[in-house]
């Protein structure tokens, strides 16, 4: 009975170490993906931050490129200044959105930013926290570094950052940056497949290590090479509706910018 105890005591442990994202997270609650509509997955990630004592829900969407396109949406298209994520997808069509980029105080976009319709800002920035693009080419979402970014090639783009993963390394993040906070994400896995995730969450946060480490272990089932961090904080924000089904992490600001979801 003693040995007995004692295995399944060491089960029980690895199990919760399995579960364990650095010093104080952990996932509570894998969740499953659901086919929410052709091509459209849905999973909810519970997190479980032990200090400071705090509940964090991370939501997640995964798109079929064949059966899915992306387009970089403006308030301005819709003579708004900003909207919510669930302003964007009733305007647009869209059965999803996210927040995009980083904004000014008066709710100018920052860095490049070109959309169908336009190229809102044509420069490139350098500063070291907008290191990534999402941007789409030839019809297909792709995130990658802003050097290896070419604004001719690209339909729509923006640039936003820290770039987290490329090509499935770490990419290294800005020194004080590692603090937990409302965060939102862009990325492709190795099938070409578009994720997008945001926290859900009044009080808590993850920090960028934590994402690397949640969207390059093939251990949560992410496997996302390549992943942008987009405008966090108040923000970040997620919307989906198609059919019946409807879930949002609701941001806690308007935004200038979002990325959009459509059913081809």
């Amino acid at each position: 009975m003693p040995a007995l105890l004692a295995l399944m005591t060491g089960a029980g442990h690895a199990q919760k170490a399995a579960a364990k994202i650095g010093a104080t997270l952990s996932i509570s609650d894998h969740g499953n993906w659901r086919v929410v509509h052709k091509g459209i997955e849905y999973r909810k990630i519970t997190l479980q931050r032990s200090d400071p004592n705090s509940t964090v829900e991370l939501k997640v969407l995964r798109f079929d490129p064949k059966e899915t396109s992306a387009q970089v949406l403006d308030a301005g298209r819709f003579q708004l200044k900003g909207a919510e994520a669930k302003t964007f997808a009733a305007k647009s069509g869209a059965v999803a959105t996210i927040n995009a980029n980083y904004f000014d105080e008066k709710g100018r976009p920052l860095a490049y930013l070109k959309t169908a319709a336009r190229e809102v800002n044509r420069l490139v920035s350098k500063h070291a926290l907008y290191t990534g693009v999402f941007a789409v080419r030839d019809g297909a979402p792709a995130v990658m570094h802003r050097d290896e970014f070419q604004a001719a090639q690209a339909s729509e783009a923006l640039q936003s950052g820290p770039l987290l993963l490329l090509r499935g390394a770490p990419v290294e993040t800005m020194p004080g940056l590692g603090r937990y906070a409302r965060r939102a994400v862009v990325g492709v896995d190795k099938s070409g497949r578009v994720l997008i995730a945001a926290t859900d969450g009044a009080l808590g946060g993850v920090s960028f290590t934590e994402l690397q480490e949640l969207f390059s272990n093939s251990r949560w089932q992410l496997e996302t090479p390549d992943l942008l961090n987009l405008d966090g904080g108040s923000s970040a924000q997620l919307y989906v509706k198609t059919g019946k089904f409807e879930e949002s992490a609701p941001g806690l600001s308007e935004v200038p910018v979002a990325i959009g979801f459509f059913a081809r």
